[in-house]
């Protein structure tokens, strides 16, 4: 399949139910992201969204994959398991704009909460079954028996399938700068093959594919901007561009 145009895209806009809304001075609708939400659109390929701790950006993309019957801690739409539930309620205010096309494939990566899926696989694996084992699409070898990075990365690159939604809450936790190069062109390759992403990420590279949208969330809200224009991007180029001024700054002022 080639690749999502505005026409048969998966996800096309997310709207927050405004009038049905208890409170705005209650989690999370207290978050300024939520208070300053009207129509957010996708891009057919890649939409990011970054912003600092505490801007409600896992919130928000919690919300979205609960209201597409992904399980709040990560997987495809057939995980059912609980270690804690703590989602909050934000799923039941938004609605979701679809395309009339639908994915083939499906995935909501949760970094913090990856461990609890590779958990479940390996619960899921030591039941008889008639099919196929489950690890044997993320590659065959025990999650748990790998580094959280070759984990992360095994489910990037066997499980995710095209033709696929994938929903991703900080997919760089555990990848270095190069494994960080590598899914980009991972992403590149998925897109190419008719998938859609929504990520929240931190990485200036991951932010750098060039067919997306950036939403960056702050105290006022919500703005689409650039990669160039960010916080993250401007912080890491002031980092390594005079790195003695801003460690005398960090150590001694």
């Amino acid at each position: 399949m080639p690749r999502l145009t505005s026409e048969n895209t998966f996800l096309k806009s997310l709207q927050l139910k405004q009038e049905q809304v208890p409170s705005f001075d209650t989690f999370p609708f207290d978050l300024p992201v939520i208070r300053h939400l009207g129509v957010l659109d996708f891009h057919p390929n890649v939409t990011y969204i970054i912003g600092e701790n505490g801007m409600g950006k896992s919130t928000l993309l919690e919300a979205i994959a609960v209201e597409l019957g992904f399980n709040p801690e990560g997987g495809t739409r057939n995980f059912n398991f609980s270690s804690y539930d703590s989602h909050s309620p934000l799923d039941n205010y938004i609605r979701i704009s679809k395309g009339v096309q639908r994915p083939i494939d499906h995935f909501f990566f949760r970094a913090e909460s990856f461990y609890n899926v590779a958990t479940n696989i390996e619960v899921m694996d030591s039941q008889p079954m008639a099919g196929p084992r489950i690890i044997d699409s993320f590659g065959g070898k025990s999650l748990h028996e790998q580094s959280h990075g070759e984990a992360f990365f095994a489910t990037f690159i066997h499980r995710f399938q095209g033709n696929g939604l994938y929903i991703l809450d900080e997919p760089e936790a555990a990848l270095s700068p190069l494994r960080q190069m590598s899914m980009l062109t991972r992403i590149h390759e998925l897109v190419e093959n008719g998938s859609q992403f929504i990520i929240s990420t931190h990485s200036p590279i991951l932010m750098a594919y060039p067919q997306s949208l950036l939403f960056e969330l702050s105290d006022s809200g919500i703005r689409e901007t650039t990669l160039e224009e960010t916080s993250h991007y401007a912080m890491m180029r002031q980092f390594f561009e005079n790195k003695d001024r801003m460690l005398h700054h960090l150590f001694y002022e």
